[in-house]
Parts: C-alpha cells; structure tokens; sequence
C-alpha cells in the first residue's frame, strides 16, 4: 500500500458525514489535508477535530467556476500539486419525475455533474505538469443502476461517470488515476431532507464509507481501482 504521510490531499465537501470523518483519518495518517466546503462554521469545527491548519481552510461553492478556480489558485501556490482530489460534495433531489421541477433538474446537474467538472478543470493541469496524482468521486450506485425517482440524480451520476472516462483517456499516459466509488446507502445528512422511507439502521455508517476512500487514497503505485461498489450488506444485488 502507498502511504499517505506528506501527500497533499484535498477534500472537497468536508462539512457533510463523510467528508468530516476523512479529514480525520487523512490527518491521522500523516497526510498534508486541505478542507472546502460552502458552511465556515462547520469548516471551522472539522478543522479542529481533524488537527488541518487554518491555512489549509477554504470557504467555496462548488458551482461557482470563480469560487472554485479562487481556491485552486491559492492551494497551487502553496504547493506544486495536490496528490489526491477528493470529491464528496453532491446534493440529491429523489422524488417522481412529474413533481421534478426544470429548476431542480438543472440544479442537480450544476452541482454534481458540473461542479464535477469545475474542481477538475482547476486541478488537473498541476497534475499534468508533474504528471501524477489521483483523482476520486462518488457517484453512488445510482450512477450504476437508477431507481424509480431519481431521474435528476442519476443523470447527474451518469454524467459524472462518463466524464472521468473520457478525462481518464486524457491522462492514460501519466501516472494519474482516477476512482470512482459506487456508495449504497449511507447513513448521513443526505437523507434530512428527501421524503422516502428508508431504513437508516441498516445503512452503512458514514465513518465506514470514509475509511473506504481512505484505502482507496493508499492504491499501490503498480495498479489502479478504476472503481469500487460499497453498499449495505442487505442490497447485495446491484
């Protein structure tokens, strides 16, 4: 396994359940963390429970290219490079497509798909110069195989999906990997707010999802996990 000790890691949606708990487990490897996320409070409350310096602390918004692009422009001139991206933000919007409003469509799609788009665009041309680095999303099992109400989601997912295919054929001559983990159910504050009946209880816990990325982060340098499917061990099938 590669170590994380002194790699350059940055992780995009800090503030959510899982993000919070990486942060944790990249700084207690020995990993230079950089958090981001929309909310400077809970910014500030993952940075002291996880030990990552203020300086390493950005307040953004992932559909803003300027906010984004602001961000990747500081970080880069601090260091040659980020060594792993990380990308847990998304927001998911799960109801019937009759009550899915264009609004909520498009929102879905600026976040998690372009969002997406925007974080790599700002950090893949230092991972070209140095011609490494590793690069991981989530797109969740629905980026796999959809279900009913969650057309806004999935396309989203899909979206991002083919995308860092098409990027990976970019880099396929450098020592850049991406991995794209298919996460299950995950009990988080993703469910606060969709109206669904779900049993949370038997979901998998958010620090486990974390302690998923955290071994993908360590992927041996002779090989690459183009991708990973974690779900609760009752939705075996996919």
């Amino acid at each position: 396994m590669e170590t994380l000790k002194g790699k350059n890691v940055l992780i995009a949606g800090a503030t959510g359940s899982i993000g919070s708990a990486l942060a944790k487990l990249m700084t207690g490897s020995g990993a230079n963390v950089y958090i981001a996320g929309r909310n400077t409070g809970k910014l500030k409350t993952v940075a002291a429970t996880a030990n990552v310096p203020s300086g390493r602390v950005y307040e953004f918004d992932i559909t803003d290219a300027a906010s984004v692009q602001r961000m990747a422009d500081e970080i880069n001139a601090q260091i040659p490079s980020i060594d792993i991206l990380i990308n847990t933000t998304g927001i998911g919007i799960i109801k019937p497509v009759e009550a899915l409003s264009p609004g909520e469509f498009q929102l879905s799609l600026q976040t998690n798909l372009t969002g997406t788009f925007l974080l790599v665009k700002a950090f893949l041309p230092k991972m070209k110069e140095v011609k490494r680095g590793l690069i991981i999303n989530i797109p969740g099992v629905l980026g796999k195989v959809p279900m009913a109400g969650a057309a806004a989601y999935s396309a989203s997912k899909y979206g991002l999906v083919g995308m860092m295919q098409s990027i990976r054929e970019e880099v396929k001559r450098t020592d850049i990997r991406i991995t794209n983990l298919f996460l299950g159910g995950v009990d988080s504050s993703f469910w606060d707010t969709i109206d669904l009946r779900v049993q949370r209880d038997k979901m998998i816990r958010a620090e486990e999802a974390a302690k998923a990325i955290w071994f993908l982060c360590q992927q041996p340098v002779s090989g690459v996990v183009s991708e990973m499917v974690l779900q609760p061990f009752n939705h075996q099938a996919i």
